[in-house]
């Protein structure tokens, strides 16, 4: 989805682990811009910026301008990323230019609406199995989410990809008999055994409390 967000980038002239920890000192990250049969270019561009995107409701399916110092902006997508392990900070970011004209395929999440009437009446379980989609579309025609109701699902019934609605310039990627969401019946629990087939308990054997028995004493030996 298109947002008219544009972010600074500055050219870096060079890489390696040493020019990404002062970039990092200096509130900035190493990133790429590649694409649409251009060269890479390796800038750097404010992590804070790039996580306000990602976390955003559109996400990584967000179309934004970056600008890199000297040129006009072009529309990227962020395509990859890497994060700290601990800090959950990012480290690093990979952006994708984008071809206005030309459909690219995306991601798209999966939102449940409604409670479904399998579990409200039935007792089941709805299991959300696909929480993405992939279809193929124009960068303008790009939806934020695509939103399934539920209301109606009995046991044992689902909702596929081929019964989403699309729209636009949208083209369904995702294999059309793919579950997104099913209404599935609790697993029962195991019965015990029959305890006539198992036979008759065995009696258990208690063992008395205290002293042992002392042992029976020796038979005399015979008199000669």
């Amino acid at each position: 989805m298109r947002k008219d967000i544009t972010i600074a980038a500055a050219p870096r002239a060079t890489r390696g682990k040493n020019e990404a920890r002062r970039l990092r000192v200096a509130g900035s990250m190493p990133a790429v811009i590649y694409g649409t049969g251009k060269d890479p270019v390796a800038v750097a561009v404010s992590p804070k910026e790039v996580s306000k995107i990602l976390h955003s409701s559109t996400g990584h399916n967000t179309i934004f301008d970056v600008a890199v110092e000297g040129g006009a902006g072009e529309p990227v997508m962020i395509v990859d990323w890497q994060v700290h392990p601990i800090k959950g900070g990012l480290l690093h970011v990979d952006m994708q230019r984008i071809d206005l004209d030309k459909a690219i395929v995306v991601q798209v999440p999966v939102h449940v609406k409604g409670e479904a009437r399998g579990v409200k009446i039935q007792g089941g379980l709805l299991e959300l199995v696909n929480r993405e989609v992939s279809i193929e579309c124009l960068p303008n025609d790009i939806p934020e989410f695509f939103e399934v109701d539920v209301t109606g699902l009995g046991l044992n019934q689902a909702v596929r990809a081929g019964d989403l609605t699309l729209s636009a310039s949208m083209v369904l990627i995702e294999a059309p008999d793919a579950v997104l969401v099913h209404v599935t019946a609790l697993k029962a629990e195991a019965a015990p055994a029959d305890a006539a087939a198992a036979g008759p308990a065995e009696p258990e054997v208690v063992k008395a409390k205290g002293k042992k028995e002392e042992a029976a004493p020796a038979d005399d030996k015979k008199k000669k």
